[in-house]
């Protein structure tokens, strides 16, 4: 399921969650009418048109004044374009915002470079006091909904191309690492949709006899650092998974942990230091970038051999 359909899915929970709370409302960058919601509350579907700054400004200040957004715009511009309004007006102030982004990663690669998310969790993890969550597939995103909604302070959901997971339907809780596969020889730590991609790779390496754990890293910030600090004394060897830079991102996080723990090899898996200026299918754009189960094969094959 793309991003996009994701969060029409997500609008479906806010509208309940609106039912049940008369403070919530919706602030959206030119979505149109929300199917589920604008015709249940139309006077809390606030549509400010393709104006990031002024999206998340407004959205800042319903909250001062005690309502419950939920910002929906899309990933590359929200983050960008409204990160100093995400920054002093949400964060500084610690007003109690919301945002649900759809179209993080590559999921827009016919779009083109512009529209590509692959900076967000590098801004966003920087701020202070801002919570940033990535699950793993529509299930957990509406669990990652209600999370956000009862979590103090804002909160960052982002929505790449999610597919169901066959079997999962773990608890959502914020600020711990899902254990999904159990290994001795690697572990592989992904988010957001290639959490997917590495149970893939899990498969194919048990093939090979290889053992690896695979960890959904749901929430970026706060990092579970106990599970990142298990997974390095328990293997010694760590592979991240992410449709975003290499640097700044997961990877970026994890090797931060490693780097103060002392202990663990790592390899990162995730866009190299370039612009993504291919025009493609979003599954070409992954092949490209080594972001699939072969790239992720390959990079677990590298530390056990």
């Amino acid at each position: 399921m793309s991003g996009y359909f994701s969060a029409l899915a997500a609008v479906q929970t806010l509208a309940e969650l609106a039912a049940e709370d008369r403070r919530l409302v919706l602030v959206a960058q030119d979505f149109g009418p929300l199917r589920g919601f604008t015709e249940r509350f139309p006077d809390r579907h606030i549509d400010v048109g393709i104006s990031e700054e002024n999206l998340v400004g407004v959205a800042a200040g319903l909250a001062h004044a005690g309502k419950l957004p939920f910002v929906l715009g899309m990933a590359p511009f929200v983050s960008m374009r409204g990160f100093e309004q995400i920054r002093d007006d949400c964060a500084y102030n610690r007003n109690n915002v919301k945002f649900l982004v759809p179209f993080a990663g590559l999921e827009a690669g016919p779009w083109g470079a512009t529209h590509h998310a692959i900076e967000d969790i590098a801004l966003l993890r920087s701020i202070p006091g801002l919570t940033l969550l990535s699950p793993a597939d529509p299930n957990e995103s509406l669990k990652a909904v209600r999370a956000a909604a009862v979590t103090d302070g804002p909160v960052y959901i982002r929505l790449g191309f999610l597919a169901p997971i066959d079997g999962y339907d773990a608890a959502f809780r914020v600020g711990e690492i899902v254990t999904l596969r159990d290994g001795a020889d690697a572990a592989i730590l992904a988010t957001g949709s290639c959490v997917r991609t590495a149970l893939a790779a899990h498969d194919a390496l048990a093939a090979r006899g290889v053992a690896v754990r695979v960890l959904n890293v749901h929430t970026l910030k706060p990092l579970d650092r106990g599970a990142v600090e298990r997974a390095a004394r328990d293997t010694g060897r760590l592979v991240t998974v992410e449709e975003h830079f290499v640097d700044g991102g997961l990877g970026g996080a994890v090797a931060e942990v490693l780097a103060e723990l002392g202990a663990g090899r790592l390899r990162r898996v995730g866009v190299r230091d370039r612009f993504c200026t291919e025009v493609a299918p979003y599954p070409e754009l992954l092949r490209i970038h080594g972001i699939d189960a072969a790239g992720v094969e390959a990079a677990v094959m590298e530390l056990v051999a």
